[in-house]
């Protein structure tokens, strides 16, 4: 660190606020907030950073500049639109280029109802944004249906009104408006409908169910049963609006839930608002990592960013671990009942959506698809490179006869088949797994080395410690030990053992890593299988026609060449036989399978 940065840090002062990294071109490269700026700033400079990207960070950094504010909240809302302002190369930045609908409640006499996706600071009244259209649509038709409201623009004035100046339209005549311009319908009872409208699209429909109830029960007590069944209508589409979105108990209501799950490369956030136990907002998305950042500092982003884009105002908030967002909001990390299980959802959207992206990336940009599965694999099974090239081997022998091994190739997480090799075990009598391994590991990276071909990142042996100690002998004896990374996997748990490590490894059972390892084990284990029956069924046919007397191994090999099968030379006419092997020979053969009766 120079002379004039360690005096910078020197003289930061110990309060919250934010601070801001310059290269020598004087940009910003990076911000960030801090409870104690000069701890946090000082930080940077007295460790040892495991990212790389963090060290280069540090490098780059010739000037210090921060911003003192009163609270840590202050600092992550300054943090959050100074991100946004400078969009510096070492920020997570939560991008959003959606024009996202909003409804709107216009700020005008008899205010009207719409859809838009421009926000005009007229006073009019914005909810939203929603992130489906389609949502938005299915509750404008629903408030449709329970409300007649004006879709003319109008100026409505009391003046214009009892002046006369405008005439009911076809709206008024299909009972989809009550006449307002004509003064046919009171300023008081439509305000009335806006109001309820309001708490509709804010998830409480209790005044509305109460009100057209006891519209239903007046009209069946006057007998008006026409109009008592339209109110019942209504209801009912209220109340099955009410009961699709409803998913918990109702009595949880304005809060915020946020959750994240994340791989090496990026995290997948999810925001539900809920209100009176309904789901009236939803908004997933993915988060480029620039810093390895932890799950933590990701969330902590997405709330303050979330809250601000959505004018969220919940006094509380749902999450699945600890998160410090400041003051003035509730956090509360569920443990059991409904407020858990809405966490759960929340993760659950997480990890669909995730499911969703990896799919359209595997299709779109193969090339970040392998990059991020390699990164994944190397963390997971604590490598020091990606796993690009891995090699897995098998035996396989079935009452120790014909013991064969298999090795299987995969590159960049696919099978390469032709580089598929199977072997015949040479120097060990009978079934000893462990001598066969150590036979073949050698046999294997001999010849690699021997013929200058690209060695593995990783080896993979299927089974347990004793196969391990065995293919590391034969990796001791080239001198390969520590320059390949080498593994086994044991079949009852799926350890994975590590060499002088007597602690095996346990891997998520969803994760990716392990599908891919086992894919890899599964592959050499039906490879090597395949050979072994092949071997077992060709030893087989050999070994019946190796009793008949005085027939060679070269007369075997011309009756399999031209009949396949031990059963097709029984079936073959002497003639046949002649014609194969000759004379002296056929008549053996065929008095072997059809002996002369005394």
């Amino acid at each position: 660190m120079s002379a004039s940065l360690e005096l910078q840090v020197q003289t930061l002062p110990s309060e919250p606020g934010v601070y801001q990294y310059f290269d020598k071109e004087d940009v910003i490269i990076y911000i960030g907030k801090a409870k104690n700026l000069k701890k946090r700033v000082a930080s940077y400079f007295n460790k040892n950073h495991e990212n790389g990207k963090t060290r280069v960070l540090v490098k780059k950094i010739v000037n210090i500049k921060h911003i003192v504010v009163n609270t840590e909240t202050d600092a992550l809302l300054l943090e959050n639109n100074l991100i946004k302002k400078y969009k510096p190369k070492y920020n997570v930045l939560l991008k959003d280029d959606k024009s996202y609908p909003w409804i709107c409640i216009k700020k005008e006499r008899f205010p009207r109802l719409f859809m838009t996706r421009r926000v005009i600071k007229d006073g009019s009244e914005y909810f939203g944004p929603y992130t489906s259209v389609r949502t938005v649509r299915v509750l404008l038709d629903l408030i449709k249906e329970l409300y007649p409201l004006r879709t003319c623009t109008s100026d409505l004035s009391q003046n214009n009104i009892s002046e006369g100046k405008y005439k009911v339209c076809l709206e008024y005549h299909l009972k989809n408006c009550k006449g307002a311009c004509e003064g046919l319908e009171t300023e008081a009872n439509y305000n009335d409908s806006i109001k309820e409208i309001r708490n509709i699209i804010k998830g409480n429909f209790k005044e509305s169910l109460e009100k057209f109830q006891e519209m239903m029960f007046h009209f069946a007590e006057k007998m008006e049963f026409e109009e008592a069944q339209k109110i019942k209508e209504k209801l009912y589409l209220l109340g099955n609006y009410q009961s699709k979105s409803t998913i918990v108990n109702p009595s949880i209501n304005n809060v915020d839930v946020f959750s994240i799950i994340s791989d090496e490369t990026h995290g997948y956030a999810n925001f539900l608002k809920i209100s009176n136990g309904s789901i009236i907002q939803s908004h997933t998305t993915e988060i480029k990592k620039k810093l390895d950042e932890t799950d933590k500092e990701l969330l902590e982003l997405f709330i303050v960013e979330i809250r601000q884009r959505f004018n969220s105002q919940s006094p509380e908030i749902y999450v699945p671990f600890k998160v410090n967002i400041g003051e003035g909001i509730k956090v509360t990390i569920p443990v059991l009942g409904d407020k858990k299980r809405i966490v759960e959802l929340s993760e659950r959207n997480a990890k669909y959506f995730r499911m969703e992206q990896f799919k359209q990336i595997k299709i779109v940009d193969p090339d970040r698809h392998v990059k991020r599965i390699m990164a994944q694999m190397k963390k997971d099974l604590r490598l020091s490179v990606e796993p690009r090239h891995i090699e897995c081997f098998d035996n396989s022998n079935i009452q120790g006869t014909n013991p064969v091994a298999a090795c299987v190739v995969f590159k960049d997480g696919k099978p390469s088949k032709k580089e598929y090799r199977h072997y015949n075990i040479k120097t060990v009598e009978g079934p000893d797994d462990f001598a066969s391994m150590e036979e073949v590991v050698y046999r294997r990276y001999k010849r690699l080395l021997a013929e200058d071909e690209p060695l593995p990142q990783l080896i993979i042996v299927d089974g347990g410690k004793g196969q391990l100690s065995s293919a590391l002998k034969s990796l001791d004896i080239l001198g390969l030990r520590g320059k390949i990374a080498i593994i086994g996997i044991a079949k009852r748990l799926e350890e994975i053992y590590y060499p002088d490590d007597p602690i095996p490894l346990y891997l998520d059972k969803k994760s990716e890593t392990l599908k891919i390892t086992q894919y890899l084990r599964n592959e050499a284990h039906r490879f090597g299988i395949t050979f072994h029956r092949n071997k077992r069924s060709k030893s087989a046919i050999q070994s019946e026609l190796e009793q008949i007397p005085d027939v060679g191994a070269q007369t075997i090999t011309t009756l399999l060449r031209k009949f396949k099968s031990a059963k097709r030379v029984k079936e073959a006419s002497f003639a046949d036989l002649i014609e194969t092997i000759g004379n002296a020979r056929a008549i053996k053969v065929h008095e072997y399978y059809h002996p002369k009766k005394e």
